[in-house]
């Protein structure tokens, strides 16, 4: 009966410390960050990452 004692005290920790953080894994975490809005910095760039790549090959072709 002895050996029995050792794996009940083990069970007996663990079912107490699940009960304390088991509240604590299902609390409500704060509410997301809403989604960033496009400013038109991105679409410029992209425009600008065209022109670039436009310049780049009519560069190429006329030497």
């Amino acid at each position: 009966m002895a050996s029995l004692k050792f794996p009940l005290e083990i069970l007996a920790v663990f079912v107490i410390i699940s009960v304390i953080l088991l509240p604590i894994a299902h609390a409500q975490s704060s509410s997301p960050a809403p989604a960033p809005t496009s400013d038109g910095t991105s679409i410029d760039q992209g425009i600008a990452y065209v022109l670039m790549m436009l310049a780049l090959a009519l560069t190429y072709f006329i030497h």
